[in-house]
C-alpha cells in the first residue's frame, strides 16, 4: 500500500548530526517498508572554481574542507536571511530561497559518475559566491528536489538505503512510484 504522509522524521549520521525530512511516500517492497524523504530545508552544495586543462571548472568541495569553509559560507548566506546548517547527509539552508532567474542558474555535467550517467546533467541555483584563501567558491541549491530513500532499521531508527540495496530494489520502487503518479 502506498501512503502519502504529512509527517517528519530525522535522519542521523555517524557524527550525530540530524537532517529533518518530510515523508513524501512509503512503499512496501519484499516485506520491507521504504520511505521517500525530502529534506525540510533547502539542500546546499559548495563548489570551488579550479583550473582544469586550461579551463576554469566547478568542482565539489571535499568533505574535509567543509568545516573550514562553513563560517564564511554561513555569513554569506546570512546576508540573504538564510541560515546555513551542517546537517546529516547534506548541508542545508533554512529560510526562503530567493526566486531563481536565468542569471542565477547553472548546469553541471555528471560525467564523474561513469558511463551510466554519461551526458546526464544537474541544474543548480547559485545563491552566493565568496573567496577563501584566494579561491572562489559558489554556494548553490539543486533545482530538483533531493529525494532520499530510507527505511527503519531493527532498532526503529531511520537509515538511508545503501547504494547496493537501492540498486536491488530500484526497479520495484520506480514501478510503485509511477503507479502513484498515474
Amino acid at each position: 500500500m502506498n501512503e502519502a504522509y504529512d509527517e517528519q522524521v530525522l535522519l542521523m549520521d555517524e557524527d550525530g548530526r540530524s537532517l529533518p525530512c518530510s515523508i513524501e511516500q512509503t512503499f512496501d517492497v519484499d516485506g520491507q517498508r521504504y520511505l521517500l524523504l525530502l529534506p525540510v530545508d533547502a539542500p546546499i552544495e559548495i563548489f570551488v572554481w579550479r583550473q582544469s586543462d586550461g579551463d576554469e571548472v566547478l568542482m565539489d568541495v571535499e568533505e574535509e574542507d567543509i568545516d573550514t569553509l562553513f563560517p564564511t559560507a554561513r555569513a554569506v548566506l546570512a546576508e540573504q536571511n538564510l541560515t546555513l546548517q551542517h546537517t546529516a547527509i547534506t548541508l542545508t539552508a533554512a529560510g526562503e530561497i530567493p526566486e531563481a532567474n536565468d542569471d542565477d542558474c547553472l548546469t553541471l555535467e555528471l560525467d564523474e559518475w561513469g558511463t551510466a550517467l554519461d551526458g546526464a546533467t544537474e541544474d543548480f541555483q547559485i545563491l552566493a559566491t565568496f573567496f577563501h584563501q584566494d579561491e572562489e567558491y559558489t554556494i548553490c541549491t539543486p533545482s530538483d528536489p533531493l529525494l532520499i530513500c530510507a527505511h527503519r532499521n531493527a532498532w526503529g531508527q531511520m537509515e538511508i538505503v545503501s547504494p547496493e540495496e537501492f540498486q536491488r530494489i530500484r526497479t520495484q520502487l520506480e514501478d510503485k512510484l509511477f503507479d502513484v503518479l498515474d
